[in-house]
């Protein structure tokens, strides 16, 4: 099997961290339940179908070839970032990094999009973390940085972040191709990360495990992200919860 070491957080939208524009958000909804004019046959044949579905999903062999090939997107590469800051500090912190994410998207022509900030409320505590999608490759990873880095304003707002902070990690990853598209959800709501170490040469198995078991919960509502690294720690795997 995966070997894997899982860590668990739960945590909840910080409120002081400015979020994208709303007009790039969508809102996810359930259908409503109804009662259904059709006959009970064809309603149960259409339950048999769907049971069907879940099982029967499209099963990756493993090869030669990289598994980031095979299990999502490289054009699309996520960002995602610990921050860990000083109990004395958050205020500071929470004020300094909107303004830093306010000043990137006035930046024209970065391809630089924050898609969520959290705190975590159990487990590693006065920790935040941040998602930022980058569109374009690493070639546009380069680019945006590249841009930041010439910036005095966001360099300045970096300086100034400094003292806040206990420590900081970065990661690089890909999304998994058979999780949901990322939906932004409305109201106030509890998200729940789950990270796994795995056992090198175990991904592609994983994918076709996580690859069904998916199916059984987007009911629910609850899948958010999934993603595994590519620079930084590798060999973990991100599961986001709502």
């Amino acid at each position: 099997m995966f070997n894997s070491v899982m860590k668990r957080y739960v945590v909840s939208c910080a409120k002081h961290i400015a979020a994208v524009p709303s007009q790039s958000r969508c809102l996810s909804t359930s259908p409503a339940t109804c009662k259904s004019n059709q006959p009970a046959g064809d309603a149960e044949n259409n339950a048999n179908e769907g049971w069907l579905k879940k099982l029967l999903v499209r099963r990756i062999e493993p090869t030669k070839e990289q598994h980031s090939r095979m299990l999502s997107d490289k054009e699309v590469i996520y960002e995602l970032q610990t921050h860990n800051v000083r109990p004395d500090s958050i205020d500071g912190y929470l004020k300094n990094y909107e303004q830093a994410v306010q000043l990137c998207q006035k930046i024209p022509n970065l391809q630089y999009e924050l898609i969520g900030s959290w705190s975590v409320h159990v487990g590693d505590l006065d920790q935040y973390v941040h998602l930022w999608k980058h569109q374009g490759g690493y070639a546009a990873i380069d680019k945006t940085n590249d841009i930041l880095l010439n910036n005095q304003e966001y360099t300045k707002l970096c300086n100034q972040r400094g003292p806040f902070l206990r420590s900081r990690h970065l990661q690089y990853m890909l999304a998994f191709s058979f999780w949901p598209n990322i939906e932004f959800k409305s109201g106030s709501n509890i998200y729940e990360i789950r990270s796994y170490s795995l056992k090198p040469g175990t991904m592609i198995e994983w994918g076709n495990n996580w690859a069904r078991a998916i199916n059984h919960r987007r009911s629910n509502d609850e899948p958010f992200a999934g993603f595994f690294s590519q620079v930084g720690r590798l060999y973990n795997v991100h599961h986001f919860w709502c």
